[in-house]
This record gives structure tokens, C-alpha cells and sequence, in this order.
């Protein structure tokens, strides 16, 4: 189907003005869109524009303050969750909302069951989940399989069917959708969602992927400071440039940080023949002070576990030492005691209580030095934390609001400065920038940079080859467990370092190392 670009096509969505405030403080000042029948429409945005807030009242979540809400030509009103699906509003949301122990057919209709007499219509239903996945989909997956036994990405696939399974579906939106996901299983999925505009099927989508906005939106709304500063009406290659000015509302140049003189010494942590389960087999391991390691990898490589295995996560074999001396991490408490710190992959769960203040999650891992006389002292606690959440550049700069109400890169920083209280004398960070915007991308990197020119050693584990070259001084690139190269970055390209990744480069380890560099030869 194609699209008419027509601004007299009447959309099948419009929102106008909506705005929204939360104690107080303005999340939406009046911001609008609208989605045609039959196209995918970007929504992009730094962390905090306001997405969540306006998607979250789209959904019925939210009530708005003002503004209006038009699908299919009707006035909304005041949107329930049940309003807005009865209008054909869809959703598949960033987390994953599914039942493990349910099959694929159950949780595709959880809360939407079909039953005649009271009894449910299970083969009927099995019938239509089956529809859905292999006419509309294009996909091979059993309605009685397990959601427990699918992949990240059937799972992802598991929620689109759901989407899809009632007649009634007007729009879908879609939040980060391919944030879980590997490169070949991305590009499955937005081939699915160019099926769907061929069937009529409008698609809002939202993601920090702005490469991915280019190739499949034909139209995107850009939102910064909860309004809309600008549409691109026919988006092209080259309109990631103008989507990142509208978002951060400058040009931005200099992503990463300028390199740095090469450290050159001891390593601060060493390990030899580290093993790891099954996943990590054999891998020597040298890390600097002053210096950005990355580790990288395929899916499954072992990087992840390796970096886990360093902070005391998992039980290993082989020999770590810190400073010279044995090190043998019984749990990432024992580790944050002795300097190793880990910035998990999963901020949401593994790396901030939700429910707790920005202060307290900043200031986690120095209680015992906020305490006086056995008991806390709030008033220094919340010095430390005002001063942390200044220096990252922590919204809102209120340290007494629940960290659930950040957005994703706030979180991000909050667990980044947490590290920063530790002292910590190297810090592992898992996948650092996923789900994060890119100004926010620009200041944690500049953040990483200042904690190496300071003498951190600093490890990030990362799947984004641009990350890994335009951060790292070093890089390590695993496979099967395995270290298959060790490169530095002097001349390192793009092309290069994602050959080495996907085993296309051939070659082995040792022909595969750049010579180390010298302080002279710094970028």
C-alpha cells in the first residue's frame, strides 16, 4: 500500500496540545501528532522529550491535563486502557509482558480470550494465532510451544501477534522493539512491520535506533522539552542529521570523546586462563589503568559472562589478580570492596530500586559513609548526592524524586554515579548506551573518558562496533568463548572491527594485534 503524503489524508490518529504535568512539573507542553492510515511514523526524541508521558496517555494510562485525542475521526475523550484498545490502539511495549509457563497461543490472547457457552474456543483460538503468524507474519512458530522456550526475538514476535490478532487494529505502536534484539533479528522484525503497511496497518514507532527510523518510517515527529519542535515529511538517508538537531536542538559533531596519550602501565587486572561454565573458555585478560578495553562480540560470544565473572557474578576457574594481587570475588559486594564495580546490562532491574530516591540509589554504595553515630545522616547523604547528580547532569535535579520516574539515560547516569561514590578502581559497564538517547550517549562517553584520564580503568562490554571503536583504546572481540583478536584502535576502521566480529576477516589473534601504541602516537 502506499501512502498518500497528502496533509488532507484524514489520519487515523491525531494528537493536539496534549499537555501533561506531574507534581507540578511539565512532562508535555502542548505536543502533537498525527499518523496516517497505512504508514510507520517515527517518534523520536532524547530520554525526558516526553515520548513515554504521550504514549503512556495514548495507551489510557494517563490522564492529559489538555488537549485532544482523535482516532478514526472521533473524539476520544477521557481514554481508559479498555477505551483505547476498543479503538484500536495497539501496543508492543519495550518489556517483554508475557507469561513463560503460557503457551504462544495463550499469551497472544491473555485478557482477550474467545468462548461460546462458557467455554473457551481453544481450537478456534489456536486457529487464528496460527493465521496471524505464518499469513501476516511470515514466521514458523508453533501456537503450543512455550513461551519459556522462544527466543528474544519469537518473543518479540509473540507480542506482535498479539497485536494483530483481533480485526480491530488501527495503529500499533511500537517502543524500542528492537533494543533485545541481535542485528539479523532487528532487521526481521522491521521487514514484518513493512508487511504490515502493505496491509494498512499504521505503525507509530519509537526508538533510539535513528538508522532504523530512516529506513522504515516515512514520517517522523520529533519531540524535545515535552513539545513538538519539528516533522520530517519524507524521510530519506541522510535525515538522521536534522532528527538529531531537532532533538538536542544543536548540531553534534563530536559523538565521542577526543583519544587519548595510550596507558601504558601495569595492568590493574589481569587474568589468565579464566573459564567460565560452558561460555567462557581459557581467556587471558589485560586491563590498564587509564585505559577503555572493549570487549565485543556475536550474540553469545561470552563477553557479557566474562565481564560478570569479574565482579564476583559468576563462579570461574583460572586466575584473577588486582593490583598484583590474588583476586577471587565472591560476589560484586566483595568486588565493589576491593574497586571492581559492574553497571549491569539491565539498569531496571539489576542496577537501581526503582522505588527508591535518585539520593538513595546514588549514595547505595557509601552508606557507611553517610552515618553518624550509627545512624544515617540524611543532610550529608543528600550534599553527596546533589553534588553527583550536578555533575552528570542528573533531570530532574530534584534528588528526592523516585528514580522510576527517570528516564532511561537519567537511570543510567544515576548508576554511573553510584560507581563514581564507590572510588571505584575499575568499572565494568554491559551494554553502557542501550535505550539510550544520543545526547545522553554524549555525555555518558564524555563521563567514561574523564573517569579513565583519571587513572580508572574502564571495561565496556558492547555489541555496537561504533561504540566499541569510538570509546575504546583497545578492543577484544570474543567468539565461542574465545579470545579471536585483540586490537588497539590507532587506524582501526569501522569496516575492519566489524569484519573481525563476524569472523569475516579471517586470521587469528596474533596476526589480528595492532602494534601497542606509544604516547606519541595518540590521536
Amino acid at each position: 500500500m502506499t501512502i498518500s503524503s497528502s496533509p488532507l489524508v484524514t489520519p487515523v490518529l491525531r494528537m493536539t496540545g496534549v499537555t501533561k504535568a506531574f507534581a507540578g512539573v511539565p512532562a508535555l507542553r502542548g505536543a502533537s501528532i498525527d499518523v496516517r492510515p497505512g504508514e510507520v511514523h517515527g517518534l523520536v526524541g532524547e530520554n525526558g522529550a516526553g515520548k513515554s508521558t504521550l504514549i503512556k496517555i495514548l495507551a489510557g494510562i494517563y490522564e492529559r491535563d489538555g488537549g485532544t485525542v482523535v482516532i478514526g475521526g472521533t473524539d476520544a475523550g477521557r481514554l481508559t486502557p479498555a477505551d483505547a484498545h476498543a479503538a484500536g490502539i495497539r501496543f508492543v511495549h519495550q518489556e517483554l509482558q508475557l507469561v513463560p509457563d503460557m503457551t504462544v497461543a495463550e499469551n497472544v490472547w491473555l485478557g482477550n480470550e474467545q468462548s461460546a457457552g462458557g467455554v473457551l474456543r481453544g481450537r478456534a483460538m489456536k486457529a487464528r494465532v496460527t493465521e496471524v503468524l505464518h499469513d501476516v507474519l511470515g514466521i514458523r512458530l508453533s501456537p503450543t510451544r512455550l513461551v519459556r522456550d522462544l527466543g528474544p526475538a519469537e518473543r518479540k514476535l509473540v507480542q506482535v501477534a498479539r497485536a494483530l490478532v483481533d480485526d480491530d487494529t488501527r495503529v500499533i505502536v511500537f517502543d524500542e522493539p528492537t533494543a533485545p534484539l541481535a542485528s539479523a533479528e532487528a532487521e526481521q522484525l522491521l521487514g514484518i512491520i513493512g508487511r504490515l503497511r502493505e496491509r494498512g496497518i499504521s505503525s507509530l514507532y519509537i526508538s533510539h535506533y535513528l538508522g532504523e527510523v530512516t529506513r522504515i518510517c516515512d514520517r517522523v515527529t520529533i519531540l524535545r522539552g515535552g513539545l513538538d519542535v519539528g516533522r520530517i515529511e519524507a524521510v530519506g538517508p541522510d535525515s538522521g542529521r536534522e532528527m538529531v538537531r531537532l532533538m538536542i536542538g544543536r548540531e553534534i559533531d563530536d559523538l565521542y570523546p577526543p583519544r587519548r596519550p595510550v596507558a601504558t602501565a601495569e595492568p590493574v587486572l589481569r587474568a589468565r586462563g579464566l573459564r567460565v561454565g560452558a561460555v567462557v573458555h581459557g581467556v587471558d585478560l589485560d586491563v590498564r589503568p587509564g585505559e577503555i578495553l572493549g570487549l565485543t562480540g556475536l550474540l553469545g560470544s561470552g563477553a557479557s559472562e566474562l565481564a560478570e565473572a569479574l565482579v564476583g557474578l559468576h563462579r570461574h576457574t583460572g586466575e584473577l589478580s588486582l593490583s598484583a594481587r590474588r583476586f577471587r570475588p565472591s560476589s560484586p559486594a566483595a568486588a565493589l570492596e576491593a574497586g571492581v564495580v559492574l553497571v549491569p546490562r539491565d539498569r531496571r532491574h539489576d542496577g537501581v530500586v526503582l522505588d527508591f530516591s535518585t539520593q538513595r540509589n546514588l549514595t547505595l554504595s557509601t552508606l557507611a559513609e553517610g552515618t553518624r553515630a550509627g545512624l544515617l545522616d540524611d543532610a550529608a547523604s543528600r550534599t553527596r548526592a546533589e553534588g553527583l547528580a550536578e555533575r552528570l547532569d542528573i533531570r530532574p535535579r530534584d534528588t528526592s524524586v523516585q528514580t522510576r520516574l527517570l528516564s532511561g539515560g537519567n537511570q543510567q547516569k544515576v548508576v554511573l554515579g553510584r560507581s563514581l561514590a564507590a572510588g571505584a578502581r575499575v568499572i565494568v559497564l554491559d551494554e553502557p548506551t542501550v535505550g539510550v538517547d544520543i545526547g545522553a550517549k554524549q555525555e555518558i562517553y564524555r563521563l567514561l573518558a574523564e573517569l579513565a584520564a583519571s587513572g580508572t580503568a574502564v571495561v565496556i562490554v558492547s555489541t555496537d562496533p561504533a561504540e566499541v571503536l569510538g570509546l575504546s583504546d583497545r578492543v577484544v572481540v570474543l567468539e565461542r568463548g574465545r579470545v579471536a583478536h585483540e586490537v588497539t584502535t590507532d587506524g582501526l576502521t569501522l569496516e575492519h572491527l566489524s569484519a573481525l566480529v563476524t569472523g569475516s576477516a579471517g586470521g587469528s589473534t596474533a596476526d589480528a594485534t595492532a602494534p601497542e601504541r606509544t604516547e606519541g602516537d595518540a590521536a
